[in-house]
């Protein structure tokens, strides 16, 4: 049986994990903690707990992608943050676009590792 929320964590790879935390921090206007657990490094998202959260994160076996899964970040208002991605490094892959019968309004982003990431706004 699956819980009501599916996702528990999710990572987004880098290959220089202080330029992909510093783009995360500047296109969502936060702070990622940063985490070192052996030999991988990670900035955690913030989230409320028990809430599921992910990761930037740098070590062995994990490289950026441009295919594949997509992760989507839910952010309370997608329009400033995507306005601020090509000055942070980043481009937008694909512009807002609206959800049928007013759900909302997503976006998918290339961040600076090369990463397509999936924004999400219920406004």
């Amino acid at each position: 049986m699956l819980q009501k929320t599916v996702p528990a964590w999710f990572e987004i790879p880098s290959v220089d994990l202080d330029r992909a935390v510093r783009f995360y921090e500047g296109i969502l206007d936060t702070t990622l903690a940063r985490e070192d657990m052996g030999p991988m490094r990670m900035g955690v998202f913030p989230h409320e707990k028990p809430l599921p959260t992910g990761a930037v994160v740098h070590g062995p076996g994990y490289e950026p992608a441009s295919q594949g899964s997509v992760v989507y970040l839910n952010v309370d208002d997608i329009r400033p943050v995507l306005a601020r991605v090509p000055a942070a490094g980043g481009a937008v892959a694909l512009p807002l676009t609206a959800l049928p019968g007013g759900a909302g309004v997503f976006a998918q982003i290339r961040d600076t590792e090369g990463n397509r990431i999936g924004l999400f706004s219920a406004r």
